[in-house]
């Protein structure tokens, strides 16, 4: 029936949301105009933050109904039927709330309201101003979910629309106005993955936690406060960095576990929008920490903080306005909202750039002169090094943009983005990577040296001598195994090994002279070991499923595909590298049983979400499912279960790469399985199966008589006829009193195992049906075509079709574990840093031997 109440509630709640908003950002703006830093008009102020709890209350109730409304199969709206279905679990209807366009908004909507409470909480000092700027962004952002018309002007994009208004043309509501779907048309099948529920909630704090540092210099620009504004900043900088880095690399193991181009990175244009301004924001708390410890770079801080915010919005732009078209995979369809994101970005953009150009002069700078020794120059050096990272990548990746604008003026251009992007994006960032990791060793051994050149000599002797001589090793070692050394390659490992022994050494000494640990020394350490990790494991990852055979598997295929798959058929062990590989059938997800379950067991039925068990279902000595019990299934996705057999050891595993046939999604959808080792990774995805849609190409019919307890010969197999016995329970048959169903029990003898056959013989209303049994392994169909009782005779027919196969494509990824460990090596290290943040100094022990307090002040941690 027909629900309207919860989605008019929930676009009552965004109207009020907006409202309260628009309120608040008034109110906090008159509280703190003309007030120095630290007062503000109480009236005003009181009224911003009641607004601003108002908001928060709005915005909450929004999010109620629109779950409500997805959790409670609510049809009749459209963001339910568009991205839901009846058959999703509980924590993949969390993941609809987020698939659409305005359930993200809304999600970044919720973390501004988390935001700004803590900061109503915790900085009072700079609420007033702060909180302006941050009610401001909430009245943009919850202007983009508002889905009202005025003046002939549509605004926003409601989640609440009801589908009848969305797909109004439909001939359904023309007859039935109050038409409800019974199903929606699901969550896409690649979404459907466990990262996918925790992955945009942190990315999303991230972007979120980009307007925190923002509004500080904002605010310390309006209020002529030019370096207060730098601490409490710092602290949230270093949130966003930790949370956003972190997102970004959840995002980049969901790409490596769920989509089959074999990596995690493929430099698309989403991919990049997110990367960019966290380049940036590296760069920018790099910067507040000299100004902070160092008395340098403040004006620098001011642009890079500011500019993270504005590259958060214009990534918001990128992938929500439809300019990016075909160009990325990721991206939202255009809403209508362009005009809206492009006022949102703007209006941002030129408040934040006249108010710097006019507070330019005020800005402290440091009469310090930088020479070669001062660390400060390296770390202002590797900042800029990533600036300029971000802006190759932010180049290329606008031509979309340069495109629609040149047409909106009436140019016309045809620039595109480069065929082959990622070797075009790594040919720079690679070197990229090699400046970061330089830089982050030295400048963390020169950090703490006191600009000592005897003692820098030193400390840079040891970490130079040992990433010699560990390069040196590693050439040899890839000459010992032909593997190709390229020379830029050479250079990264070289300097990544520096950046790993570098920051080593820093956190050895800082320990023996019994000074807390430097987190900027451990995220530096992340990094460097990331950058090893994307080097072993893109630069020498080896593909073992090499075609040997000589056969061209098909014509219509790319060449690469012939060139490095290999072909299993069902149950035939095949040489590959090392292994020896089974593919040994096809399985289903069934809720509630561990593991899969083999498809040999189930009996499907008209219901597709639901099968009959054929035999036992159980896990160890538990079970699960007796025959003829009703199972429930998730019928999406076909795991395909592959041996692996090590020739050299005689150690087994086996995979489950999983593939889902998809037409509106370009065909075979299919998602790798990933067998981890120590020091390397076995990455295996199906490239090809048969289609599962068109009718299998049966051979002529077979028939032979039999008697109880005969043999048959099947091809290279044979069979014994056991005996007949009645199907009273076999369902979907729809038997009614007088009807007959029996079922014949044959037991084939297969290469590696016995099979049970039951076709099925039916008299249903005085109608003879059949239902014929398959063994998918064998290719074989035999069906019960006549039965005569007297004689005590059965006629079966045999027909054959091709064996069931894959074609498999399995890739040796060399220490890709180092990129997963640095990453969270990275995320210590940003903890490290908060947590002495709070602190104004490292504490240093009484009996510190080999350090001093007053070198301690003079040499504060650097944070990051």
């Amino acid at each position: 029936m027909l629900n309207t109440f919860i989605g008019d509630a929930g676009h009552l709640s965004v109207i009020v949301a907006f409202v309260a908003a628009t309120v608040a950002a008034y109110s906090y703006y008159m509280a703190a105009r003309n007030q120095p830093l630290g007062q503000a008009d109480a009236t005003w102020l009181r009224l911003g933050r009641g607004a601003f709890l108002l908001h928060g209350v709005a915005v909450l109730s929004v999010i109620v109904c629109l779950f409500g409304i997805i959790h409670g199969h609510r049809y009749e709206y459209y963001y339910a039927w568009s991205h839901s279905s009846n058959h999703l679990p509980v924590y993949y209807m969390i993941s609809c709330f987020w698939e659409g366009q305005e359930g993200s908004f809304l999600l970044w909507i919720f973390w501004h309201v988390v935001l700004g409470l803590a900061i109503m909480r915790w900085n009072k000092l700079w609420e007033a101003p702060v909180m302006a700027i941050f009610a401001g962004v909430q009245l943009f952002l919850t202007s983009m979910i508002l889905g009202v018309v005025f003046g002939g002007v549509k605004i926003g994009s409601s989640p609440f629309i009801l589908l009848r208004d969305f797909l109004v043309d439909l001939p359904v509501f023309k007859m039935n106005p109050d038409f409800v779907p019974t199903d929606g048309t699901g969550l896409n099948a690649l979404l459907q993955n466990y990262w996918m529920v925790i992955h945009p909630p942190t990315l999303f704090l991230g972007f979120a936690l980009t307007l925190v540092p923002f509004a500080f210099a904002i605010a310390g620009l309006w209020k002529g406060e030019f370096s207060k504004w730098v601490k409490p900043a710092l602290r949230w900088s270093l949130w966003g960095g930790l949370v956003l880095g972190v997102g970004i690399m959840m995002g980049a193991y969901w790409a490596y576990e769920t989509l089959n181009f074999g990596g995690y990175w493929n430099w698309d244009p989403v991919e990049n929008a997110v990367y960019i301004p966290w380049l940036v924001l590296v760069a920018g708390i790099h910067a507040l920490v000299l100004w902070q410890q160092r008395r340098t770079a403040l004006r620098t801080g001011f642009v890079l903080v500011i500019t993270t915010f504005l590259l958060i919005l214009y990534a918001t732009f990128l992938t929500r306005s439809g300019v990016l078209g075909n160009a990325s995979v990721h991206s939202f369809t255009d809403l209508g909202l362009s005009g809206q994101l492009m006022i949102y970005l703007g209006a941002f953009v030129v408040l934040a750039i006249a108010l710097l150009v006019y507070r330019w002069k005020s800005i402290p700078i440091s009469e310090k002169e930088l020479t070669t020794y001062n660390p400060e120059l390296w770390v202002f050096v590797g900042a800029t090094v990533l600036c300029l990272g971000a802006f190759q990548v932010l180049v290329t990746t606008s031509i979309p943009v340069y495109n629609a604008f040149l047409g909106f003026i009436g140019i016309k251009s045809n620039m595109a983005l480069p065929a082959d992007q990622i070797a075009h994006f790594t040919k720079i960032q690679l070197w990229m990577g090699v400046g970061v990791a330089l830089l982050s060793g030295l400048a963390q051994l020169m950090w703490w040296q006191r600009n000592d050149k005897s003692t820098l000599a030193n400390a840079l002797g040891t970490p130079t001598v040992l990433t010699l001589l560990g390069a040196a090793l590693v050439i040899l070692l890839l000459r010992y195994n032909d593997l190709e050394i390229q020379p830029t390659y050479i250079v990264l490992l070289t300097a990544a090994l520096f950046g790993v022994l570098a920051n080593i050494s820093t956190i050895s000494q800082l320990i023996l002279r019994r000074v807390k640990l430097s987190g900027g020394a451990v995220a530096h350490l992340g990094i460097a070991l990331m950058l090893l990790g994307i080097l072993g494991s893109a630069g020498y990852s080896n593909i073992i499923s090499k075609n040997v055979s000589g056969l061209v598997y098909s014509k219509e295929f790319p060449e690469d595909l012939n060139r490095d798959n290999v072909l299993l058929w069902r149950n035939d062990a095949t040489p590959m590298g090392q292994y020896d590989v089974s593919y040994t059938g096809q399985y289903f997800d069934v809720p509630g049983v561990p593991g899969y379950v083999n498809k040999d067991l189930l009996f499907r039925t008209a219901d597709e979400y639901k099968a009959l068990a054929r035999g036992e279902i159980k896990r160890d000595d538990k079970v699960y499912y007796k025959a003829g019990d009703t199972v429930e299934i998730l019928p999406e996705n076909t795991y395909y279960r592959v041996e692996y057999k090590d020739r050299e050891t005689g150690n087994a595993f086996t995979l489950y790469p999983r593939a889902q046939v998809n037409e509106e999604m370009g065909g075979l959808l299919a998602s790798p399985d990933i067998k981890k080792f120590l020091d390397h990774d076995i990455y295996s995805h199906i490239s090809s199966v048969p289609d599962p849609t068109k009718e299998k190409d049966w051979s002529e019919v077979k028939e032979s008589q039999l008697s109880v307890g005969d043999t048959i010969f099947l091809n290279d197999y044979f069979a014994v006829f056991r005996g007949v016995e009645p199907a009273k329970e076999t369902a979907g048959l729809g038997l009614a009193k007088g009807d007959l169903a029996i079922q014949a029990d044959m037991l084939v003898f297969g290469e590696k195992k016995q099979y049970h056959v039951h076709p099925l013989f039916v008299v249903r209303n005085k109608m003879i049906g059949r239902v014929p049994d398959e063994i998918e392994d064998l290719g074989l169909r035999i069906s019960l075509n006549s039965v005569d009782p007297t004689a005590g005779k059965f006629t079966f027919g045999i027909s054959t079709t091709q064996k069931d196969y894959i074609i498999l494509k399995a890739v040796e990824k060399p220490f890709i574990n180092l990129l997963w460990s640095g990453t969270l090596l990275m995320a210590v290290g940003f903890g490290l840093a908060l947590r002495k943040g709070s602190r104004k100094e490292a504490s240093v022990p009484a009996t510190a031997p080999k350090i001093s307090r007053t070198v301690a002040k003079a040499h504060p941690e650097p944070v990051a």
